[in-house]
């Protein structure tokens, strides 16, 4: 593929365009996979898996691993939230999920075993934190039996942490057991929206955690914030964004509610009347955009932003950026292995999902297999699209010419109905086009999802062959 326009991305800008995107929101994927999550079958089972381990051997593994790991315990429950988790005070099945979690990394390793040099690792729930020190400890050591980790300055070792649940002292133990990057989950200070989502978290609290990740010598310390919460407004919103600035992490996430209450339980307990407006949420996006650019924020793209000599600002510049099931990474070229309850791997080109559920998970396992219940192979056709939505949300640019010469295509002719949606879409403004690239504009970038959507097969299906849709969240 081409390397990107770096005189374009040098200084990546966002343009927000309310009228545009009040016509243009719709509801539709994420794309941290193509095919997305949705498209995974049950036909799919640990046989395609090891099958796709044993091509990646086949093809002298030429690249580094990227690790992941889903702690699925919370202690309390959060309203807003969508995840896959498993709320608790009964620590002991944390120690039962352990024991079944070493038993799968087990299995993984010997997988693969002289191809296991791991660049990324990234701990998520859940609550990851949920696990002490000795737990974390023993997990990690677990680990690292099957696994040859880069060096500190070389790889990326993320752990998503809810700062209510550790200390200074837990920290700097986190960063002594090997993570260099930290995430932290924050959505709103003010007090009312904390109590109309039920997660307490003093602002005294999270600024104590920030601090000692630095102390520690943490690489990149980053913050989550969502908007469209129950009793959020202008005011509220620019208060929150006032101490987040002051706090000066180097990413910054800016997630979009989306209340679901028939898919996801927990928000049942949160009263629409409280919720903003429409409106009101777009005024809010809005003023983060405004308020995080003037701060020297670099819009990454989706929901992130990054300061400019951070990895990701530096990985989109010059065109390594890359989307997986954690968001925006700088490891483009990595196997995905996943373990854990419902976790997703991306081995080859197949897609695979361990069970969703704790008794089918230990159930496969006791069994001497992988968890493995669900995934799809990817086609030649889903590979190339996978390519150009990668492309879009990552560098919003496409080199055509690359692309045709990457694969035995002619772009206009392959795509005919698609240049017919994209050209729709060019005269709104959100994108420019031409023989020989496919430019997202300053308008389009905020709705990147909305482009990529046109080149989703599986949503443009005719109706009667079109595969169940789930309810996915608004593009905006």
């Amino acid at each position: 593929m081409a390397v990107p326009n770096l005189a374009m991305n040098a200084i990546p800008a966002v343009q927000f365009d309310a009228e545009l995107i009040r016509k243009l929101t719709q509801q539709g994927p994420r794309y941290t996979s193509y095919p997305t999550a949705d498209r995974f079958n049950g036909n799919f089972g640990v046989g395609d898996y090891l099958q796709a381990v044993n091509s990646v051997r086949a093809m002298g593994a030429r690249n580094p691993l990227s690790l992941y790991v889903h702690i699925p315990f919370c202690e309390h429950l959060c309203y807003y939230c969508a995840c896959n988790k498993i709320v608790t005070k009964v620590r002991s099945k944390a120690e039962v999920y352990l024991t079944y979690l070493k038993r799968e990394i087990d299995m993984q390793g010997k997988l693969f075993e002289g191809m296991n040099t791991v660049e990324q690792l990234h701990f998520g729930g859940g609550t990851p934190t949920y696990l002490n020190d000795a737990q974390m400890g023993d997990l990690l050591a677990h680990i690292r039996k099957w696994f040859k980790f880069a060096t500190d300055d070389a790889g990326e070792y993320s752990i998503e942490i809810d700062p209510r649940t550790v200390s200074a002292a837990r920290i700097r133990t986190l960063r002594e057991q090997g993570f260099n990057r930290v995430s932290l989950g924050v959505q709103d200070f003010d007090p009312d929206v904390q109590k109309a989502v039920n997660r307490i978290q003093p602002e005294e609290k999270t600024l104590e955690v920030i601090q000692a990740a630095r102390d520690a010598g943490f690489r990149s310390i980053s913050i989550d914030l969502i908007y469209g919460l129950p009793k959020q407004n202008l005011i509220t919103m620019n208060q929150t964004l006032n101490k987040v600035i002051a706090a000066n992490p180097d990413r910054i996430s800016i997630y979009n509610y989306a209340h679901m209450p028939a898919l996801f339980k927990s928000q049942r307990r949160i009263s629409e009347d409280e919720l903003p407006s429409g409106e009101t949420k777009l005024d809010m996006l809005s003023l983060c955009i405004r308020r995080l650019t003037e701060a020297g924020y670099v819009y990454i793209g989706m929901d992130h932003f990054a300061k400019p000599d951070d990895d990701l600002a530096i990985a989109q510049r010059h065109g390594r950026l890359h989307r997986n099931f954690q968001g925006y990474s700088t490891h483009a070229d990595a196997e995905m292995v996943s373990v854990g309850v419902s976790a997703i791997s991306a081995v080859g080109s197949t897609y695979s999902q361990n069970d969703k559920t704790l008794e089918g998970y230990y159930e496969r396992i006791e069994q001497g297999e992988l968890p493995i219940v669900r995934g799809t192979k990817l086609s030649l056709d889903d590979v190339l699209r996978r390519i150009i939505i990668q492309m879009l949300m990552c560098n919003f640019e496409l080199s055509i010419r690359s692309l045709e010469l990457a694969y035995p295509i002619s772009f206009a002719t392959y795509f005919q109905q698609e240049l017919a949606k994209l050209k729709e879409l060019e005269a709104l403004g959100l994108l420019k086009l031409d023989s020989e690239w496919l430019t997202v504009t300053a308008k389009g970038r905020l709705l990147i999802r909305n482009i990529c959507m046109v080149f989703d097969r599986y949503l443009n299906m005719p109706q009667e062959i079109k595969l169940e849709r789930m309810k996915y969240s608004k593009t905006i």
